[in-house]
């Protein structure tokens, strides 16, 4: 009952300020411990999973490091996402400071390993935005969820999902919300697993490669909903 309560208190501090990330991590740590044991054991089986993990260099050390994004080739992913960062004016570690503030309890006290992978994954979820092509726009996050549940499978993002639409469709009708995010169900589905990217040595490659390395096309619905829509980039 309490988890019911928790969540439910999320999903109404979310509907009133859908930029408090926090309640996203709240709702997805309740609700998501099955999903991040299957994701991590999948993981797990990677040829360098135990490399990514346990490098001296983390991932948030390479997103953090402005002068190194920034050096980097125009048309790389790092570059691309220095660039995302800097014109929509956040970090990655806003996002931990929000996750760390939002995440119910330390599932992970007892596997350092598992707790890794998580925040790694947490980490990446900027990169997921310019990999995939959505923006933060509200459509752009809500269907990124929809590409993060085809990838994880945490129930708890299906609800966020629908609170969403359930927004949405006040701006875009029923039929059109569905549309956008049926294609990032089907981008989720197609695309190689995300969480196994070696992330640090993309970073340095041209987005383009990446993307089809990955078997990501950047959503063309998506884009034309913005176009056709442009009240919803300046919601944002």
């Amino acid at each position: 009952m309490n988890k019911i309560k928790t969540i439910w208190q999320a999903l109404g501090k979310l509907r009133d300020d859908k930029e408090d990330t926090t309640q996203v991590f709240t709702i997805l740590s309740v609700l998501g411990e099955r999903a991040g044991q299957q994701a991590y054991k999948r993981f797990m089986r990677h040829n360098n999973a135990q490399d990514m993990l346990n490098a001296p260099r983390d991932l948030m050390a390479h997103l953090c490091d402005s002068e190194w994004l920034q050096s980097l080739p125009v048309g790389s992913l790092g570059r691309e996402y220095y660039d995302f960062t800097t014109r929509e004016k956040i970090s990655a570690d806003g996002l931990a400071q929000a996750s760390d503030e939002g995440t119910i309890g330390d599932r992970y006290k007892e596997n350092e390993q598992q707790g890794r992978f998580s925040k790694r994954q947490r980490d990446a979820h900027d990169l997921w935005h310019v990999v995939t092509g959505y923006g933060r726009d509200e459509l752009g996050e809500i269907s990124l969820l929809a590409v993060t549940w085809r990838q994880l499978g945490n129930v708890g993002i299906l609800l966020i999902i629908g609170l969403g639409v359930s927004e949405m469709r006040a701006t875009l009708g029923l039929r059109r919300s569905w549309h956008v995010l049926a294609e990032g169900f089907r981008l989720g589905r197609r695309a190689k697993w995300l969480p196994e990217a070696q992330w640090e040595y993309l970073l340095t490659q041209p987005l383009s490669e990446v993307r089809a390395q990955l078997n990501i096309t950047p959503p063309r619905t998506y884009r034309e909903t913005l176009t056709a829509y442009p009240e919803i980039l300046e919601a944002i």
